[in-house]
């Protein structure tokens, strides 16, 4: 009996030993990745009661650091599209502190808004999944650059399927993610010449299951939301495959965004459960190689409601700006740094 005594005694204490070391790398793991916090704003934006604020797609921030918003007003969701146009003011400026409106456009010109970018020149760029086109404005709201044929889809170099996404280079080249119908990023110039495409659908390295949104950090490598695959994956500036971070707990990968100031890659993505119970979105931070630093949301460190995020931007105070297209919102986070 002693000897048996004396075995289950070491046998609990190897136990103990083993369980205080997991816990321990738990909680420094867990210290790591949560050593920065955001907070959500809850004053922030102030809209006028009378707005219809729709579906907000697509984010950005000019070079005033102030909000751009692309949403869909009173359109929504529907196949096949509608034939009109949305007559509601679909471009918002939103003043960085207060939230309130500086600017409004944008009626009568699109069917199904989806991307939004500005580049280092503040010039305007939306893709229009209804017109299966990619517009170019200048900050006055002047159409610059049409590229597509509206109405009409295809997979060469002069029409898209679905275009979701635009990400412009310094040099003023550009990156199209094309999209829902094709699975494909396509490289123009700045004056909008077809240079070359990667990618085709699948779910190995460089191929895609709707990349929905792109965007380039300053070493020009690109960063692309595969969102069916639920994935991030990096290239560099002539599509060849550099590297992927994978989700493993949800279904779809919706955004990315680069803070270039502190050299941040930003994700978010969304979960449901059997097509019908609404999980939320969570917010992801990374380093440039995809490795994960941090993590909130629908699993921790929120108190804001259930939430599809559908593009994310990040300003020069790091406060992240995020789309909701499940409540129809715009949320604003700001971080807290760690002591």
């Amino acid at each position: 009996m002693k000897n048996k005594a004396k075995k289950f005694l070491c046998l609990l204490t190897i136990l103990l030993t083993i369980g205080c070391k997991y816990s321990k790398k738990n909680k420094l793991t867990k210290e790591v990745i949560h050593s920065d916090s955001y907070e959500l704003v809850k004053d922030w934006p102030n809209l006028p009661e009378d707005l219809v604020l729709g579906n907000p797609t697509g984010l950005a921030i000019n070079s005033n650091n102030n909000i751009m918003v692309f949403h869909r007003g009173s359109r929504v969701w529907e196949e096949p599209f509608p034939d009109d146009k949305i007559q509601e003011n679909t471009i918002l400026t939103l003043d960085q502190k207060t939230g309130k409106i500086l600017k409004s456009w944008g009626a009568d010109l699109f069917v199904m808004p989806h991307g939004l970018e500005i580049d280092n020149e503040n010039n305007i760029w939306v893709t229009d999944v209804g017109l299966h086109q990619v517009f170019k404005f200048s900050s006055d709201g002047v159409l610059l650059l049409t590229l597509g044929k509206a109405r009409f889809f295809g997979n060469d170099t002069s029409h898209f399927y679905l275009p979701t996404d635009v990400a412009v280079a310094d040099d003023g080249s550009f990156y199209v993610s094309d999209g829902y119908g094709n699975s494909r990023v396509i490289k123009f110039s700045k004056d909008g010449k077809y240079l070359f495409e990667w990618g085709e659908f699948g779910n190995k390295e460089g191929e895609f299951n709707i990349p929905h949104a792109i965007d380039l950090d300053k070493n020009g490598n690109i960063y692309v939301a595969d969102r069916e695959n639920n994935r991030i994956q990096k290239f560099d500036a002539k599509g060849n495959f550099i590297t992927l971070w994978q989700n493993e707990t949800t279904e779809q990968l919706y955004s990315v965004a680069i803070d270039s100031k502190n050299d941040y890659l930003f994700g978010i993505d969304y979960m449901f459960v059997n097509d019908t119970i609404v999980k939320g979105s969570d917010i992801f931070r990374f380093d440039l190689n995809t490795n994960l630093e941090l993590q909130f949301g629908r699993s921790s460190f929120y108190d804001g409601p259930i939430s599809r995020y559908h593009d994310i931007v990040i300003d020069d105070e790091e406060s992240i700006y995020v789309g909701d297209i499940l409540g129809n919102k715009i949320q604003k986070f700001r971080l807290k740094k760690a002591d």
